[in-house]
């Protein structure tokens, strides 16, 4: 072979050149820099005052271009998330792909009595044991927003319950600056103190700006508190495109990207060198029924192109998978094994609503244990294979010769677990051997496995002591929040 032979073969894809990048940059910094954004914040448009920016009648504020710059440059391209007991889990930079699921969804597939209803307690807790026995999630989320919790104590109970059923990172919402701070003292808590927090950060805060390019008072309040003292946050804004941004694609990237990118500039500006992850999230809202399409392919390539963007950048990046299914079917199987092979070959580091149903409203947990598998086959779709001699075994083709076979051969031996990928649920038998097992369809045997996981896996147990403290923190939440007001 010639010196200059790559034996391995690695599937690559992306969608934006290195030039539609940068076209796509300037197209940003114009919107930025003449059109502006609403800062509903008193304390982030002084920063902004201070920084040399341009305030235009109460709250909308023009940015200049070398600002935005400086920001993305200050920006960490490099974040690492440790899990429970201290352990670095996920290190998000460059290429490296994580999965994990998503937040607050307000109905439940109860797989007992085969009935859809409201979100429960329970239902996040049961969520994150199903999670915290897949292999291939790496962080957990509520998957669900509890009905039966008080309204503003509910984000401060799901993380509770998170923490309570694994040790993986966390990825959280909350509903203001108030009960952020309850989850913070929990997470503060369970580390070891602030100053061992910040130094490994085992959760991560997701809020959004509000398009069209509007950052609330409560958002950006989040976003300080978490620029403040170290916490890693999410802050990508959810378009779009025929609603609340252009209905082109390249429209509904370039004002997405503005409202992400001036997001960055706040938390910067707070504290430069703060951790936080971007991109956004650009999807086209069907004209006729008016709803926000997960499975729709623009989503798919809005995706990409904002990869492609943050990868330019430097900066963590998050995407997401979805489906607009209702139920665990052929349309859900499909529309999220799309989603997790197009994220996965995009590069994206924080891939998130795996399990997703119905447009973001409907938690299942057999729904896991699909993409858990899901995840595991693009996994070895990306690993490739190599070309070298070894590999290509040229002496035991001349060994077994034409009419033999390669069953016995210690090529084969050798070779095979790592070459060949193995299903956990998906069918391999022959027809009748599959009759023989019941003949059940993928989506009966995962919900069964699903079933079975609840009474049968135990998450690590939390160290001596730490309920007790956990108990103490969100009772006193319930306390204190009761009745307050979170601005939005």
């Amino acid at each position: 072979m010639n010196s200059g032979f790559r034996s391995q073969c690695i599937p690559t894809y992306r969608v934006l050149t290195e030039e539609q990048c940068h076209e796509i940059h300037l197209a940003t910094l114009e919107v930025l820099s003449t059109i502006g954004v609403r800062v509903m914040n008193d304390e982030g448009l002084q920063l902004l005052r201070d920084a040399g920016c341009q305030i235009k009648g109460a709250d909308v504020v023009t940015i200049p271009n070398w600002l935005v710059e400086e920001c993305i440059q200050s920006a960490p391209s490099r974040i690492s998330i440790f899990n429970r007991n201290g352990v670095e889990a996920m290190r998000l930079e460059g290429r490296k792909i994580y999965f994990g699921m998503g937040t607050d969804l307000i109905i439940t597939f109860d797989m007992k009595t085969q009935t859809y209803r409201p979100t429960m307690l329970q239902d996040v807790a049961n969520a994150v044991r199903v999670a915290d026995a897949c292999s291939e999630i790496d962080f957990v989320s509520s998957l669900g927003l509890p009905h039966d919790v008080p309204t503003n104590a509910m984000y401060v109970e799901s993380v509770k319950a998170e923490i309570e059923n694994t040790t993986k990172p966390l990825m959280f919402t909350a509903g203001g600056s108030e009960d952020l701070t309850y989850i913070y003292r929990m997470a503060a808590e369970v580390a070891g103190g602030e100053e061992a927090l910040r130094a490994k950060p085992f959760l991560i805060h997701y809020s959004e700006p509000t398009p069209p390019l509007t950052h609330s008072y409560g958002a950006v309040r989040k976003l300080f508190l978490c620029a403040e003292r170290g916490l890693p946050i999410l802050y990508p804004p959810g378009l779009t495109m025929g609603g609340t941004g252009p209905v082109t694609l390249a429209g509904g990237i370039v004002q997405a990207n503005a409202e992400a990118l001036s997001g960055i500039v706040l938390h910067q500006l707070k504290a430069k060198g703060a951790p936080i992850i971007s991109g956004f999230a650009a999807v086209p809202l069907d004209m006729a029924s008016s709803t926000f399409c997960y499975g729709a392919p623009e989503f798919r390539l809005t995706n990409s192109a904002m990869t492609d963007l943050y990868h330019y950048y430097g900066i963590p990046m998050w995407s997401t998978t979805g489906t607009d299914s209702h139920a665990f079917d052929e349309q859900a199987a499909i529309e999220h094994s799309i989603a997790i092979f197009m994220a996965a070959l995009d590069g994206a580091n924080l891939i998130h609503d795996i399990g997703y149903l119905g447009q973001g409203l409907i938690s299942h947990p057999a729904m896991l244990l699909m993409c858990n598998e899901l995840i595991s086959y693009v996994k070895r779709i990306l690993r490739g294979f190599d070309l070298t001699p070894e590999k290509i075994g040229f002496e035991t083709i001349r060994e077994v010769g034409p009419g033999g076979n390669f069953m016995a051969e210690m090529h084969t031996v050798k070779h095979f677990r790592q070459e060949q990928w193995r299903p956990q649920f998906m069918n391999r038998d022959d027809p009748d051997t599959w009759q023989k097992k019941g003949a059940k369809s993928y989506a009966e045997v995962v919900t069964q496995k699903a079933l079975a996981l609840l009474e049968t896996h135990e998450p690590a147990p939390l160290p001596a002591g730490l309920q007790a403290s956990l108990n103490r923190i969100a009772q006193e939440a319930r306390q204190e929040l009761a009745g307050v007001h979170f601005r939005a």
